[in-house]
């Protein structure tokens, strides 16, 4: 955020803000009464891996976290407002069909946000437009709806005042974790019409808890070829695993930890070959992949050393959107959002911030594909001791809440 200045934010008339956190916390875990099949939470989540896919090209040796829910949330936030070719690039981008789109919308965010959730996801979403901004009824009616979307009124006359009630209502959708987000600055106030903010906070408990004793410095290559000295968690345990290949037959281990509760799992993914980049298994990454695993991996007690990381990023989305052909938001002149107000208005900004903190108690992700494995003999040592993917799934409905990449914990 403090990389934008009043200046870059000239043409702003409408500004974004995604604010995905994940945390370890203690949790508990229930069944899911919402009736939705993975298949719906995979048409969202298809949209975030390809910009995350985008953001790991162009920094291969990073670590890199993103939210892909939260990218899908407030472009779908936006998709009621939208017209002609502006509809058309977020409907191909977000893979969604017009038949029953909102009532899809619908039962999946009442999946995520329902009771049963309510202890480790809290999903919020909110519309902060300028007073006397005219917004349709119906525009805020599809969105109150279909994501539960609050709406905030502000005098952007005042910066000052306008960032603190913001920032107040994102301290408190996310337990404190993040604030003072929205600088004054960033706000012209004759120009910003509408803030959009969706706020993810994840807090999980692994069903096999890390013994805090059993966390040893061990060493960890990272993406730049070098050897780290980190913290490396380790448990004797069951878990799912097993083995997958690229449609280029490169050959990947993929594990599976789920949460308590069992309603979310990390995924984690790695080359099965130290000299292999991780770069080699991303590309034929998609929510499909990840959903084959869940029905090609085997139950196995195995020793895992997983590293504790935390990571934590800034993320401008404006260049991979574009990149994957949602570019009239952008415009001014194409930018086509009739459905949303009477005036003229266009993106400026997209901007998400994410922090992820993997330790003993809880918190994770990951990613893979096709497999088979698991010796039956004594149970063998897995340590994740170089670059790997992460991503974490809520099961019943595919959602990919988070993905990443850790080149060094």
């Amino acid at each position: 955020m403090g990389s934008l200045n009043k200046s870059s934010l000239a043409r702003l008339c409408m500004f974004i803000l995604w604010v995905p956190v994940l945390l370890e916390l203690h949790v508990s875990g229930g069944a899911v009464a919402q009736s939705l099949s993975p298949s719906d939470g995979k048409q969202g989540s298809g949209l975030g891996l390809q910009v995350f896919l985008q953001m790991v090209q162009e920094k291969p040796q990073e670590n890199v976290v993103l939210s892909p829910h939260g990218v899908a949330s407030i472009l779908g936030i936006l998709l009621p407002g939208a017209h002609g070719n502006t509809k058309q690039q977020l409907l191909s981008g977000l893979q969604y069909n017009k038949k029953g789109l909102y009532k899809m919308l619908r039962k999946q965010n009442k999946a995520l946000t329902s009771k049963a959730n309510a202890d480790f996801i809290t999903i919020a979403n909110a519309l902060f437009p300028q007073e006397g901004f005219n917004i349709h009824t119906n525009f805020l009616t599809t969105n109150k709806d279909n994501f539960l979307c609050e709406s905030h009124a502000l005098n952007y006359n005042n910066p000052q005042q306008s960032a603190d009630f913001i920032n107040e209502w994102i301290k408190n959708r996310t337990k404190g974790h993040i604030h003072s987000l929205l600088k004054p600055d960033l706000l012209d106030p004759s120009l910003t019409r509408l803030v959009v903010v969706n706020s993810i906070y994840f807090k999980g408990m692994w069903k096999s808890r890390f013994q805090v004793q059993s966390t040893r410095v061990r060493s960890f290559t990272g993406g730049d070829g070098k050897t780290y000295k980190v913290p490396m968690m380790s448990q004797l345990s069951v878990f799912k695993i097993g083995w997958a290949n690229t449609p280029d037959g490169v050959k990947y281990r993929v594990i599976e930890l789920p949460y308590h509760g069992n309603q979310t799992s990390m995924f984690i993914a790695f080359p099965s070959e130290k000299v292999t980049p991780l770069s080699t298994i991303l590309p034929h990454l998609t929510p499909t992949t990840v959903h084959g695993w869940t029905k090609l991996m085997h139950q196995g007690k195995i020793r895992l050393l997983l590293p504790k990381f935390t990571a934590e990023n800034e993320i401008d989305l404006k260049g991979p959107l574009v990149a994957l052909g949602i570019s009239d938001v952008f415009i001014k002149g194409k930018a086509d959002f009739r459905h949303l107000s009477s005036e003229p208005i266009h993106l400026s900004e997209a901007l998400q911030k994410i922090k992820i903190e993997v330790n003993e108690d809880g918190t994770k992700a990951a990613a893979a594909t096709s497999a088979i494995l698991m010796a039956r003999s004594s149970p063998p040592l897995v340590i994740v001791d170089r670059p790997f993917l992460f991503i974490i799934r809520h099961n019943p409905t595919g959602t990919i809440l988070f993905a990443g990449q850790i080149n060094k914990p």
